[in-house]
């Protein structure tokens, strides 16, 4: 599933070919992608046509794009996007051929590239919604069902005293906290595994045994890890995860610890081990990352 890196990557893409533009029209092609726009698919449609794209935005692991319908306003509205496991939104010429799994086609009225949403597992989703005051820093607008989802590590207002004591507080596992969309957004089972390797902490420490110092660690291990694998377009193992383009970013091959299970770790040269993890995998090193006593599993 993409995480933080990859759809900043997306949303600079967006940034690029729809910042400024209107839209013509949205077609649905199959219902599942918009299934969380209550209202349903034809909606979904009407409240796109004929407002304008402001400059995109991201939160953690969900993307939209600001709409206006005229004037110098705020937006009264957003296009809310979460790629689930497979879903790209890319760009192209108008007259290409129709992608196998295309689900949603915005059309810009200026008849430039359009903008399609293509989802092989149908996991992701769009939806149009209301803008509302944003929770974290309070000066400014989310689309409305995120105003939940914590700030993530790269933003500016995350506050690290807040979370170092939310952590504490939460009696869990380090990596089950890392991945707390409502703790710190954008840190997913990749990257979690690739923090606390930098760290080296293991992925069931519990959360209220943590230091300040070593809540520090983290963080600044998950900025790092995540902010060079946004300077080479993110992470991708196949197809199904590519920027506007249909480029793959290519930070698999910088990985520390996941998915590199039984080769040896980069710092001391032990076999890195991968345990069950939430029907998932957790990645570590045993020598690096040692066990602790009473771990949160």
């Amino acid at each position: 599933m993409p995480e933080l890196p990859e759809v900043e990557v997306v949303r600079r893409g967006m940034d690029r070919f729809t910042t400024g533009r209107t839209i013509a029209s949205a077609e649905v092609l199959h219902p599942r992608a918009v299934r969380r726009h209550d209202a349903g698919p034809a909606d979904f449609a009407g409240r796109l046509a004929g407002r304008t794209v402001l400059t995109p935005r991201r939160r953690g692991k969900y993307m939209w794009l600001p709409l206006r319908a005229d004037g110098d306003g705020p937006p009264e509205e957003a296009l809310l996007a979460h790629l689930g496991m497979s879903g790209q939104l890319l760009v192209g010429e108008p007259d290409r051929e129709r992608e196998k799994h295309l689900r949603v086609r915005i059309v810009f009225d200026d008849g430039g590239l359009d903008l399609r949403f293509v989802d092989q597992r149908t996991f992701g989703h769009l939806m149009v919604a209301d803008m509302a005051p944003d929770a974290v820093d309070g000066s400014g607008l989310v689309p409305e069902p995120i105003v939940h989802i914590a700030a993530d590590p790269l933003e500016d207002a995350f506050d690290a005293e807040a979370f170092f004591r939310a952590l504490r507080r939460r009696r869990t596992g380090i990596k089950r906290a890392l991945l707390d969309q409502s703790l710190i957004s954008g840190v997913g089972n990749i990257y979690a595994d690739e923090a606390l390797w930098r760290a080296r902490l293991h992925w069931a420490r519990p959360t209220e045994t943590m230091t300040r110092a070593e809540a520090a660690r983290v963080l600044e291990a998950a900025r790092d890890v995540m902010s060079a694998a946004l300077a080479v377009g993110g992470t991708s193992f196949d197809r199904l995860y590519v920027n506007v383009n249909g480029e793959s970013g290519y930070f698999e091959r910088s990985l520390d610890a996941y998915g590199r299970r039984d080769e040896p770790c980069r710092r001391c040269g032990t076999p890195i081990r991968r345990d069950e993890f939430m029907n998932r995998s957790s990645y570590s090193c045993p020598v690096c990352q040692p066990r602790p006593r009473r771990g949160r599993y």
